[in-house]
């Protein structure tokens, strides 16, 4: 092989895919590492059951477990519209979900990668760490939820565990952080293990749940139980807050999605695989809520919206322990998968050279014990506070959807619309390449929606640009970008063609001469 090719990378077509065949220049590069380097075909092999079971995994956790509950308590939805909504949003947004996985199937690239042809290879950290800090957030709150499961499983197996009390779930919390960052430094592998595992228990664990509950209820008083908002007040407005708000659950995963389906064999699977795992997972979760919070006063003599502490009270420690594993494992297949990959590969993409995935992991961890540090004081009993999990992440819903939103329509427009689907691989990772610095289009794209989403916070203006933050974001963010963007093409294509004349006509003029 010469020098030159040594030197120079070069992409390979194999078969729909794309893979490349990394020489000095991008090996050298600062914005290149292993951990961020395309995925090889031979690596790409999940198919479309470890696709849908990635989704199960997710999709069966606490949170899912109290939508229909936050919706009707917060959103003034009835039970039945809770759950349409639950469904429908689940619906809207595997349109981005899709649509943001195909240049990650093709290419091989991590979420970071990609953005750095809409916002530049500098500018692309702004998204990113915006990404990474709401997962690292839904990483402590997650974890919390392991952490407690622990506690109650340690406090049925040992007694005198339970009189640790909130110290003994502070324990359960950095046991279970500590299994998490385990997992994820193992690697992509051990993650396709976890949740093809994982899957099956845990739709077994949901059904026999309801099994459990169904005879302590009616289904027909649930469903009829009346909306929780002013006599006369439009549905709509409410439905769309509340739809937005459940967009926003998965919206961090509609822009993140390239972390996996860089490992998915084909275009087909990754798309099956999404509409198979996704919206009927997380409608009969969310359901399964319902009917459990419902019937916890016969059950347990108390009304309890929270699984694990319902579960913890059942008088029979074999059938708690039982549950609570499945609790544990169900909390660790989405923390895992949802909550720590995404962050860790967004904290490289600021220095790969530096930050590799063992270190972006530990951050990511780090992170998580910082932005859920006053409820662990809280649990030690050393501070007191009001604010519970519930509402933190009831009220983030809304307000982050609203920020993630505009990155959304950009990268459907940018690769779909001007990219049209061709990406130059090796230039994503080089300093002076032609996704060097930053992109003004995608930047002024993003810039908009998110100025005039705190000019509704802060104002009170444009409360309906906020309300339906998810849907004015992506599509404000995409429509600009295809502007600004167009508007870039069209002033480049000028100039490229000025500089083919004046070299044509100082061709001209030395031939004369």
């Amino acid at each position: 092989m010469s020098n030159s090719n040594l030197n120079s990378s070069s992409v390979v077509q194999v078969g729909e895919f794309y893979e490349l065949e990394v020489g000095k220049d991008v090996q050298d590069s600062d914005h290149y590492n292993e951990d961020m380097a395309p995925t090889s075909v031979k690596d790409r092999t999940w198919n479309t059951w470890n696709v849908a079971a990635l989704w199960v995994g997710m999709a069966i956790c606490v949170p899912t477990y109290t939508l229909g509950g936050v919706l009707t308590a917060y959103f003034g939805l009835s039970v039945t519209e809770a759950l349409i909504t639950i469904l429908l949003a689940n619906i809207v947004v595997l349109i981005p979900l899709t649509l943001n996985a195909y240049p990650g199937t093709k290419y091989g690239i991590p979420f970071p990668v990609l953005l750095r042809s809409s916002f530049g290879i500098k500018g692309s950290n702004i998204p990113c760490m915006i990404r990474a800090l709401v997962a690292c957030g839904w990483f402590g709150i997650q974890t919390m939820f392991g952490g407690v499961a622990i506690h109650i499983l340690m406090s049925n197996l040992f007694e005198s565990w339970a009189t640790l009390g909130g110290t003994g779930e502070v324990f359960g919390f950095f046991t279970f952080l500590a299994i998490n960052l385990f997992i994820v430094i193992k690697g992509s592998e051990s993650i396709k293990i976890l949740e093809t595992v994982a899957a099956p228990l845990l739709l077994a664990v949901g059904i026999g749940l309801m099994m459990w509950a169904y005879p302590q209820i009616s289904v027909t008083e649930i469903l009829a139980t009346p909306a929780n908002r002013p006599e006369g007040a439009s549905f709509w407005g409410y439905f769309f807050g509340g739809l937005t708000a459940m967009v926003g659950f998965w919206a961090t995963l509609s822009l993140n999605i390239p972390d996996f389906s860089r490992y998915v064999k084909s275009q087909k699977s990754q798309i099956a695989g999404q509409i198979i795992g996704l919206p009927a997972t997380m409608f009969f979760f969310s359901a399964l809520g319902v009917v459990l919070t419902a019937a916890s006063t016969t059950l347990v003599g108390e009304t309890i919206s929270d699984p694990i502490n319902l579960i913890g009270k059942i008088d029979s420690p074999v059938w708690v322990v039982i549950a609570m594993v499945m609790i544990i494992i169900a909390t660790l297949s989405t923390n895992t998968a949802a909550n720590v990959v995404s962050p860790t590969n967004d904290f490289q993409n600021l220095a790969p050279k530096k930050i590799s995935q063992t270190r972006g992991v530990l951050l990511t961890g780090l992170l998580g014990v910082l932005l859920m540090s006053w409820e662990l004081l809280k649990k030690l009993g050393w501070i007191e506070s009001d604010v519970s999990v519930e509402a933190m992440y009831t009220g983030w819903l809304l307000g982050y959807s609203s920020l993630l939103g505009p990155i959304a329509g950009i990268m459907v427009v940018d690769y779909f619309i001007i990219k049209k689907q061709r990406l130059e691989l090796a230039e994503l990772y080089k300093s002076e390449g032609i996704y060097g610095g930053f992109n003004k289009a995608g930047l002024l794209a993003f810039g908009i929606p998110v100025t005039l989403t705190l000019i509704a916070i802060t104002t009170g203006m444009f409360s309906w640009f906020y309300q339906f933050g998810w849907f004015t974001g992506s599509i404000m963010g995409g429509v600009v970008y295809f502007i600004a963007a167009s508007k870039q093409q069209a002033e480049s294509s000028v100039g490229i063609q000025q500089t083919a004349s004046d070299a044509s006509e100082l061709k001209s003029l030395r031939n004369n001469a």
